[in-house]
């Protein structure tokens, strides 16, 4: 590891001493998302010891050499990740705020805790795929920012990552990793020879392409970022009476994605009009892949909100194609014969098909029953957890559990005018809350 210190900054290299087994050729689904960071933040409620942490990494990347490396374009056109040990930039840094402050700014896309990776330049620079900043916080607490480059992997990869890390510096056993040279090839062997037939994966229009674009240049001005909490018990009588009403077992996901959509589509004047859910789904247990196998191993379910539709008729239509999903929406062989259609040099035009902001189709990923509130670093469990978005794109959410492990913390990206009327239809959004119910011991001041 190397460094140089600067004021109250230090800034170091992270390596693991030695280069990966070679490189990796990245699948079609680290292509699409290969455009994009993924940033998080743990907080902590007393200080962490940066040596320990920055140790601990270095024996977690001799484990995942990929978030230690570099991307590179072959001459096949194919993207690689480059096991070279480049390293990852560790920063530790003295910040003004206090905890409570540090996670009001997480409704900020530069709030100040995270060094977000340089996605769409890493495909065409030597840059890291990986930084962290450990923020030391003004009352004596601490918020660890972490960055990754998607292409690496999707948020059960950085889990995988972080259990990793927690066992180097606790001195437990790490999870058992399943990595591969060839991404497409270890998922190819587990797919049934058909699937749903539809694409998750589309090529917009030149008109529609810079419509798209427009609307990543104005995110920041248009949007707002506003993060929503339900208790325990909250989320389990809103799944109660939902599964009581649609006659049928629901999960508190399928119950809280139903109710959202419909408390937004509702404020939004357009209860007359269709809405798309687009929900993530993590592939491995589905196609029995190994758990520790790399990469962005992702399908989606695509679900429309119909005129008329009541919030626990969609949940159960919701659980409908959870359970159906293979039949029905699983989609990387149609992904394939849809790019050997448009030409596979054609994929960095095409979008995942959830992305729609035109149609104000919802993207909400689950980020819960990781475990990420278990996992001690360098002696200490975060006490929260929080996405931490790089572009305020509209329609993206993401779930997660809330503070200490319990509850529901959502955050929201909106259209500015539809996050104001959020923030004020509280007995809309919180039909099933009671007086009774506490809040999060910690958490933004401006939560829902």
């Amino acid at each position: 590891m190397t460094g140089t210190l600067t004021s109250d900054t230090e800034i170091r290299t992270v390596r693991a001493g030695r280069p990966g087994p070679g490189p990796v050729r990245c699948s079609v689904g680290d292509l699409l998302l290969a455009d994009l960071p993924v940033s998080v933040v743990l907080f902590h409620d007393r200080p962490l010891d940066a040596d320990a942490l920055a140790d601990g990494l270095a024996r977690a990347l001799d484990r995942l050499p990929e978030f230690a490396g570099r991307l590179r374009t072959g001459p096949d056109g194919d993207l690689h990740i480059d096991t070279d040990d480049s390293g990852v930039p560790f920063t530790v840094a003295d910040a003004p705020w206090t905890l409570t402050e540090a996670f009001d700014r997480m409704a900020l896309p530069a709030n100040g805790l995270v060094d977000h990776v340089r996605a769409a330049d890493a495909r065409r620079e030597r840059l890291p795929l990986l930084t962290v900043r450990l923020n030391r916080l003004a009352d004596g607490t601490g918020a660890l920012g972490i960055s990754w480059h998607h292409a690496v992997g999707d948020m059960h990869t950085f889990a995988l990552l972080l259990r990793t890390w927690s066992a180097c510096t606790e001195g437990a056993e790490p999870p058992a990793l399943s990595p591969t040279a060839d991404r497409d090839r270890q998922l190819d062997a587990h797919l049934p020879a058909e699937d749903g037939g539809t694409p998750s994966l589309r090529l917009p229009s030149p008109e529609e392409a810079a419509e798209l674009r427009r609307t990543v240049a104005a995110a920041g001005l248009a949007n707002r970022t506003v993060q929503i909490w339900f208790s325990p018990a909250e989320a389990e009588r809103l799944r109660t009476a939902l599964a009581a009403e649609a006659g049928r077992r629901l999960s508190v996901n399928d119950a809280f994605c139903a109710h959202l959509l419909h408390v937004l589509r509702e404020l939004d004047g357009r209860a007359d009009q269709e809405q798309t859910l687009t929900v993530p789904v993590n592939l491995r247990r589905i196609l029995g892949l190994p758990d520790g196998a790399l990469g962005n191993l992702l399908g989606e379910i695509r679900l429309p909100l119909r005129p008329g539709a009541t919030a626990a008729r969609y949940a159960a239509e919701l659980r409908t194609a959870v359970e159906e999903f293979t039949e029905r929406h699983l989609s990387a062989r149609s992904n394939l014969r849809f790019l050997q259609s448009i030409g596979p040099d054609r994929i960095t035009d095409c979008v995942p098909a959830g992305f729609d902001p035109a149609r104000r189709t919802l993207t909400l990923s689950s980020w819960c029953r990781l475990g990420l509130h278990d996992l001690p670093l360098a002696g200490h469990r975060p006490i929260a957890f929080s996405p931490a978005a790089t572009l305020q794109l509209p329609w993206s959410s993401w779930l997660v559990e809330g503070p200490g492990g319990e509850g529901l913390l959502c955050t929201l990206v909106l259209p500015a005018r539809l996050a104001a009327k959020l923030r004020g239809a509280p007995d809309l959004l919180h039909r099933y809350r009671e007086a009774s119910d506490p809040l999060p011991a910690v958490g933004p001041r401006k939560l829902l």
